[in-house]
């Protein structure tokens, strides 16, 4: 088998595997049909912002190593191992969109050599690769068939993908499955130096590598997102009620998190959670299990908190200044974490835009996501470069992303800048004695 593999979508998955894998001995093909992005990429540069990638992209590409086209013919046909990463968008129902997954499988089977391995990393419903399967047996094709869930934050994709937990490959193809978990070992032994060039920092760490079913494979991923999602959307329900009985949900957290058995990760009341996984793996899960039966109550209640939290931060800060119509609020924070410029179903940016639409003159800033959010973002929310040029004159503002550059505002700077005195910290990242002593009105999400 040769050493030669093509990723499928260069999105924030693909674009990130095959950069890393072109570091791990392998010749990779990343396949990007969107031109604009394309010449980006072929430039050694991401056309998103994620820390330590750029020059990883960049010594692959001048290397040869890592190749950047828009062609499945200049690729496909000379890869032993095909990875799907393509684009999983939700339908209005909230199911998964397969458009992209099923047209990917079609086209690279027609080109795929024989005995090639066709690798799902894209985020899909359970039993979707039992389909995929049968749509190559209906083309006579007989490619082994793994699903390689990813599990990378943004923010700390390279982090999480070379310092693993657990790298996950079901199939019914033992060889595959082994082929493939062989493939991220050799990724493992290259993850020093590759660390070292990104700027990221070793760490001694034993990930565990699991052979499973396809099915179970698939039903991973979403699981443990959903899990991880019902964990926040407990949090902010307890937020709710602290809110009532003057409780500090940070306090009641921080002791809920020290029972080993719960662990304190994902436990942050505020705002609520948004980007391209948690709530598109969690409507998915909630589909997956209407269509074979099974009313997944629990996490219809996850998805319908979560929904509520940009609103209840905005009834806050209205209990607190009053009717909204006539006044100037400045939301830091549109990505929907920090460490990304990604703003898929941000908070943030629902925040602006819930504040738009009851008449406030609403100024945004994000240090890496302004241009991101502009298509999101209501046509009267005013974007700022600069955070004190947003803070001026407004009534309040709103923290919605805890990126480090907030949570080291010079608040007496801030205060000066400002008309009015109110903080909502939408996040809990500041201190409050610390708006106090500012001058500040400090308001936190169950605090």
């Amino acid at each position: 088998m040769n050493n030669t593999i093509t990723v499928l979508g260069a999105g924030y998955v693909g674009l990130t595997t095959a950069a890393l894998l072109a570091h791990a001995g392998y010749k990779v093909y990343a396949i990007e049909p969107n031109k604009k992005r394309l010449d980006v990429i072929k430039t050694g540069k991401s056309f998103f912002f994620e820390e330590g990638l750029d020059p990883v992209i960049k010594q692959a590409i001048d290397s040869g190593n890592l190749i950047a086209t828009d062609s499945y013919e200049e690729s496909v046909p000379h890869s032993s191992i095909v990875f799907s990463c393509v684009g999983t968008p939700d339908n209005p129902d909230g199911s998964s969109n397969l458009t992209y997954v099923f047209s990917a499988a079609e086209q690279a089977a027609s080109l795929m050599q024989e005995g090639a391995i066709y690798v799902q990393k894209s985020t899909v419903p359970v039993r979707t690769g039992e389909r995929i399967i049968e749509l190559f047996e209906s083309l006579g094709k007989h490619f082994p068939y793994v699903s390689n869930p990813e599990f990378l934050r943004e923010g700390t994709a390279l982090y999480d993908t070379l310092f693993f937990d657990r790298v996950v490959v079901g199939g019914s193809d033992k060889k595959a499955v082994t082929t493939i978990l062989d493939t991220y070992r050799d990724l493992e032994a290259a993850r020093d130096t590759i660390a070292a060039l990104a700027d990221v920092q070793s760490v001694p760490r034993n990930g565990k590598y699991i052979a499973t079913s396809l099915n179970s494979a698939e039903l991973i991923k979403v699981s443990a997102n959903a899990f991880l999602a019902l964990k926040i959307s407990f949090a902010n329900s307890i937020a709710k009620l602290a809110d009532k009985v003057d409780a500090d949900v940070v306090e009641v957290m921080d002791a809920v998190g020290a029972d080993e058995r719960i662990g304190r990760a994902f436990l942050n009341a505020g705002r609520g959670y948004g980007g391209g996984c948690f709530p598109k793996d969690v409507s998915g899960l909630i589909s997956s299990g209407l269509e074979n039966g099974i009313d997944l109550e629990v996490m219809q209640a996850a998805q319908a908190l979560n929904r509520s939290m940009p609103g209840y931060v905005v009834e806050k800060l209205k209990n607190n200044i009053g009717e909204l119509g006539d006044k100037k609020v400045a939301v830091l924070g549109l990505a929907f974490k920090s460490g990304t410029s990604d703003v898929r179903k941000s908070p943030g940016v629902a925040i602006a835009n819930v504040l738009s639409h009851a008449g406030v003159q609403t100024i945004a800033h994000d240090p890496q996501a302004n241009e991101e959010a502009k298509e999101d973002l209501r046509r009267d929310v005013v974007l700022s470069n600069n955070i004190l040029q947003a803070v001026q004159g407004v009534d309040a503002i709103i923290i919605a992303t805890e990126w480090p550059e907030f949570t080291s505002l010079d608040l007496i700077e801030c205060k000066k800048q400002m008309k009015g005195t109110v903080l909502l910290d939408a996040v809990n990242i500041i201190e409050k004695a610390s708006a106090e002593s500012a001058g500040l009105q400090y308001i936190g999400v169950g605090r």
